[in-house]
């Protein structure tokens, strides 16, 4: 049973300003659970559920040694942010966020513009684990990636997924970095082009890339249309798919 004070102490993890203040997070779901106690079970601080759960994880939950609670199902829901609570959440510590040299001569990776939504933002952290991006960056303003909403549309993904807040001048001062790729009207088609490693920039859902940094845009490349098309631009986690597949495509596929 969940004591008033435990409640509130998650509750307030529903919330960006008392996540960064604690360094924890939220993640919901039997699936995303199960999950990271078999890939980040150092990461968890605790984990709270039915006695069904615990019942049909026990084995796994012995062997993490992490600590737990059973709860009822009325407790869950007062700590849930989904609307139809599942039967596990957990309490975790941020991950490492430092980010690892990468070979961007052979490498390609992705720098998210200030994207704000949450939805885009785990649909582009899941695109990056299907295609075998490992390590993103983003800018300061980007939407945070311990978001609830961010946890549970990445289906995942940021468990296997670092994403390292950085300037894209910062990144390009300490990596030997190319070739700077990103989509713009009037520019070469994505499929005309012999890509190479780099790094590819996703722009604002509303804006774009942000004019300072298509300053530092070398490779500028554009998602080709339809003379039908009626529409102004993509959203940005259908971009993001379109060009990371071709990415693929021709590097590693």
């Amino acid at each position: 049973m969940l004591s008033k004070n435990q409640t509130k102490e998650i509750q307030f993890l529903h919330h960006k300003k008392y996540r960064d203040q604690q360094k924890k997070f939220i993640v919901e779901g039997i699936k995303l659970c199960r999950e990271m106690m078999q890939t980040k079970s150092e990461s968890i601080e605790s984990l709270y559920c039915t006695e069904h759960f615990f019942t049909t994880n026990q084995t796994l939950i012995s062997q993490t040694k992490i600590k737990y609670s059973i709860v009822e199902e009325t407790g869950l829901k007062k700590i849930s942010l989904l609307e139809t609570p599942n039967e596990a959440l957990i309490v975790a510590h941020y991950f490492d966020d430092s980010s690892k040299p990468l070979d961007f001569q052979n490498e390609f990776s992705l720098y998210l513009d200030d994207i704000r939504d949450p939805g885009n933002m785990g649909t582009i952290l899941r695109l990056a684990d299907w295609f075998g991006v490992h390590q993103i960056f983003a800018s300061p303003n980007t939407c945070d990636c311990y978001n609830p909403k961010v946890v549970q549309s990445s289906m995942g993904a940021i468990l296997r997924v670092n994403i390292s807040y950085q300037t894209l001048p910062s990144i390009l001062e300490n990596q030997k970095i190319d070739h700077v790729y990103g989509a713009l009207f009037n520019s070469p088609s994505l499929y005309t082009q012999k890509l190479s490693g780099g790094l590819i920039v996703i722009g604002n859902e509303a804006n774009g890339i942000s004019e300072q940094n298509i300053q530092l845009i070398n490779k500028a490349i554009t998602i080709p249309a339809s003379p039908a098309n009626g529409s102004e631009s993509l959203n940005a986690a259908m971009a993001t798919s379109i060009i990371l597949s071709e990415f693929f495509r021709q590097l590693k596929a």
